[in-house]
């Protein structure tokens, strides 16, 4: 009963886990994946977009795959990122269809401008 009420509040549990146990895998990926990785992720949560905890985790999950693979076959860093760091970022999380946070505002300004058409104000 507690663990639900709790949920309701703070979000999926199970989520908050396993997001967890991809930071454990980010740490202990060898250098420079590490701090490439790491700084991927950090890019993504500022600039993804993405706020479905489920879509968040899953992106999670494959990002620390991806270089952990990179790692073992010895991938260089480039290679995985390119000449151009955020664009591979930003490409990585559009692959990734859950709810952003601009989709709120894109429905509020289509509204709104249906709104004023119609001469009704917000």
């Amino acid at each position: 009963m507690a663990a639900k009420w709790i949920e309701l509040v703070t979000g999926s549990l199970e989520q908050k886990k396993q997001y967890k146990q991809y930071q454990r895998r980010l740490e202990a990926l060898p250098e420079p994946h590490k701090t490439a990785a790491k700084a991927v992720q950090r890019y993504l949560m500022y600039a993804g977009g993405v706020v479905d905890g489920e879509t968040l985790v899953t992106m999670n999950g494959d990002l620390v795959d991806l270089w952990e693979r990179a790692a073992a076959d010895g991938t260089p860093v480039r290679d995985i990122v390119g000449e151009n760091p955020a664009e591979f970022a930003e490409d990585f999380a559009r692959a990734y269809t859950g709810t952003q946070w601009i989709d709120k505002e894109r429905a509020r300004l289509n509204k709104a401008i249906d709104d004023a058409e119609r001469g009704e104000p917000e």
